[in-house]
């Protein structure tokens, strides 16, 4: 079966399924003439296995709209927005509240203390806006957005044919009721977060016992709801050895996918900047990416070889908005340009694209001179 990713009276983008792997293909009169401009899509693609196939529909992952789907199509018409230089807010997380029981050691949120929230009037406002601006993925953070009055309200707001919605959660209060009520409100996907993959690791790493069990309950009752499931975790040198143990975890649970970002000395963890990844770090998980490509199981999403290939994502895919309503460039840089109760997010967008700093090859807070710059001595 062909899954269309684009199509016009010229040239054709579709992908097929074989061996389990995703095939992409292009057809038409100026098909030779536009692949080489649509590389970045067919890398990104091309030979990975998908997270569900599902009918008529292919779901490549928990991270993007299903393919065909309107929704898609918007994402498609930005990405070639992109070739002109005009970047769109693909994926905007919204921190709900700072409420959370957790203290995750590496949290990149800050620690104001005074357990900020949005209301569910300016929530809404800024999913319009951000639908108005084009993106495609409106995702519900914290804190732990479960724990927010009314979220059930807020996913169904997001209109289907535009945007997909999304949650991260630790998983606590993910009772098999919650998670059959976060599906009928139209949640697409759910993001549980796992540090370790044992529960000892797992609880001193976020703070509060029982929350591995809060994880793994969590995951359980939203597969059981019909909710597509990413397993995602921060790599830190603390973890590094246990990839196959969570992949074989992730196996054993049947979830869709299970993402893998690197840790970045941000929030709690910024004065950790000697604990990140070494290169023979990378290079094992470059090998545990290739070996699991290979073989039956979930997809690996793995968040590192994106940005090598397209950069960081701030100031170009990704907006953050704060429970104070700050609008940074990424989840991980905490460096306000603006706030929505003062300015619209279109304008902070601008001027965020504006400045050259938001074009890097790399992630940003991962250069110890940007954050002197810009963080540490601010």
């Amino acid at each position: 079966m062909r899954y269309y990713l684009y199509k016009n009276p010229f040239f054709k983008v579709y992908a097929t399924i074989q061996d389990g792997h995703v095939k992409m293909h292009t057809s038409g009169l100026a098909s030779l003439a536009v692949r080489p401009l649509m590389n970045d899509m067919f890398e990104m693609f091309d030979g990975e296995k998908p997270a569900k196939v599902d009918g008529d529909q292919l779901i490549f992952s928990t991270w993007m709209p299903p393919i065909p789907s309107k929704t898609f199509d918007r994402l498609v018409s930005s990405q070639m927005g992109n070739l002109r230089r005009k970047m769109v807010p693909e994926q905007v997380t919204i921190s709900i509240t700072e409420d959370c029981p957790n203290k995750c050691l590496h949290c990149a949120l800050p620690d104001t203390k005074n357990k900020a929230r949005l209301t569910p009037t300016v929530i809404k406002d800024v999913i319009d806006q951000c639908l108005d601006m084009g993106s495609t993925f409106i995702i519900f953070d914290g804190g732990e957005p479960l724990v927010y009055d009314g979220l059930e309200d807020l996913i169904g707001y997001v209109n289907k044919d535009r945007a997909i919605a999304g949650m991260f959660t630790s998983g606590v209060g993910l009772t098999r009721e919650r998670a059959q009520s976060l599906k009928e409100a139209g949640l697409d996907m759910i993001s549980v977060s796992l540090d370790n993959a044992n529960e000892k690791g797992h609880d001193i790493m976020r703070g509060r016992n029982g929350v591995f069990r809060d994880a793994i309950n969590g995951i359980r009752h939203s597969l059981d709801a019909g909710l597509l499931v990413n397993i995602y975790v921060v790599l830190s040198p603390n973890n590094i050895d246990e990839l196959d143990d969570f992949y074989s975890l992730a196996c054993n649970m049947g979830v869709h996918e299970i993402s893998f970002f690197e840790i970045v000395p941000t929030g709690r963890w910024l004065d950790h900047e000697d604990e990140v990844l070494s290169s023979d770090d990378h290079r094992t998980f470059d090998d545990f990416v290739q070996r699991t490509n290979e073989i039956d199981g979930p997809r690996v999403f793995a968040i590192p070889h994106i940005l090598q290939k397209m950069g960081c994502f701030a100031g170009k895919k990704w907006l953050h908005i704060t429970p104070q309503g700050d609008v940074n460039p990424c989840a991980c840089i905490p460096l306000s340009m603006g706030n929505i109760h003062d300015d619209k997010i279109s304008n902070i967008w601008k001027k965020i694209c504006s400045d050259p700093t938001y074009n890097a090859d790399s992630c940003l807070m991962r250069n110890p001179e940007f954050r002197r710059a810009y963080i540490l001595d601010k």
